[in-house]
């Protein structure tokens, strides 16, 4: 079996979490953690990054930073995550779920004036694939109404937007660390601060509410439980598997992109004869090749090209379910009329896509995806 995805390994994994071991320091907050907030605050250019056990944990710290209350309304696409929501659901705010653009799949920011109301209190755009949200756009917008940008960037390290760091745009930002990520500690992720207000609160919230941080860097004498918080720390020995990982990160992206475009180049043609639609990657926006994807013409194409690779030996996936038609908000109430969100969700077929996806195998993929769509035309 060709898989959809599989974590790729810098090499020295092993060496790195033996480190951590033989340090006796196993609890987060060590010398791997700093490394690679370091890592991320340097090659990002912010204030403070801080590393979460995972990218949920890090849209939760953000929500509490943002001070989101009962009754408050958050915009968000609905073709995301759950995590992108329950965030913000969990501190008694209510999703607005607002419809995707038909290019890039994310959040369509010209229709996002007409959802405000006077309890919207943040902007979540989420950066699909990889690729850049209409930042200036929804920054304008959120200034004009005092709003606060939330960017789950759990997709898109190492993207830009006109060449600005994906992740440093909004006022809060949020990536990922999962397995199927392009850099990956298995699971893990990364708060992105920008003010150094911001930065002290979070160092609260991630220690249990407590102002441990302050105390082990000598600021205060003892420390003790400063204000609402959890358990958001990182063991050491996934830090250190991070820090593997980020010291690749750069040829871990570059091998993506190529397998990228090798999928682009490969189907430009099925696009001209109408069989499929290509992603889109505006030119002001550099993306980071986390997927692949292609938008067939109904949900019984895709269920016949899903079966038909299956039988070969390839693993595909389609995406979300969106959220506004899930169990869990129909019974909330948060259901409405989505239209280029449930047509893309009907559509989209992502292919296998990882660094160490070989050349054979992807040209295997091409072939049999080429070959389904000789025998639509054949009959």
């Amino acid at each position: 079996m060709i898989p959809f995805s599989q974590p790729d390994l810098a090499g020295n994994e092993l060496q790195q979490i033996a480190m951590a071991l033989e340090s006796g320091k196993l609890a987060g907050n060590g010398q791997f953690t700093a490394l690679c907030e370091h890592w991320l605050e340097s090659k990002l250019g912010v204030h403070r990054a801080l590393l979460a056990h995972s990218g949920t944990g890090a849209l939760e710290m953000a929500a509490l930073i943002a001070d989101i209350r009962p009754g408050d309304e958050v915009i968000m696409p609905s073709f995301t995550f759950s995590s992108t929501a329950n965030a913000f659901v969990l501190r008694g705010a209510s999703p607005v779920f607002v419809d995707v653009r038909p290019d890039t799949l994310n959040l369509d920011e010209r229709l996002i004036a007409e959802r405000l109301t006077p309890r919207t209190r943040a902007i979540v755009p989420v950066h699909y694939g990889g690729v850049s949200c209409e930042m200036d756009a929804i920054m304008a917008l959120a200034n004009l109404h005092g709003l606060t940008v939330i960017e789950d960037a759990a997709q898109a390290l190492l993207a830009t937007y006109k060449g600005v760091p994906l992740g440093t745009i909004g006022h809060l930002s949020a990536f990922s660390f999962h397995a199927t990520k392009n850099v990956t500690s298995g699971e893990g992720g990364a708060l992105i601060l920008k003010t150094s207000d911001h930065a002290l609160r979070a160092e609260i919230i991630r220690e249990k509410g407590t102002n441990r941080s302050q105390f082990i860097r000598g600021e205060v004498d003892k420390y003790t439980w400063s204000g609402l918080g959890s358990s958001y720390v990182p063991s050491e020995i996934l830090a250190a598997l991070l820090w593997s990982q980020l010291n690749a990160a750069h040829q871990l992206t570059e091998q993506r992109l190529v397998r990228w475009q090798r999928y682009h180049a490969a189907f430009a043609q099925l696009e001209r004869e109408g069989m499929l639609t290509r992603p889109n990657v505006p030119g002001h926006c550099h993306h980071n090749g986390h997927v692949y994807y292609i938008l067939l013409d109904d949900t019984d194409i895709r269920g016949r090209l899903i079966d038909f690779l299956r039988e070969r030996g390839i693993c595909v996936a389609w995406h979300f379910i969106p959220l506004h038609s899930s169990p869990y908000a129909t019974a909330q109430g948060w259901t409405c009329s989505l239209p280029v969100t449930d047509d893309i969700s009907g559509r989209i077929l992502r292919l296998p896509m990882f660094a160490s996806l070989g050349d054979d195998d992807q040209a295997r993929v091409i072939k049999d995806v080429v070959s389904f769509f000789g025998g639509i035309l054949r009959n």
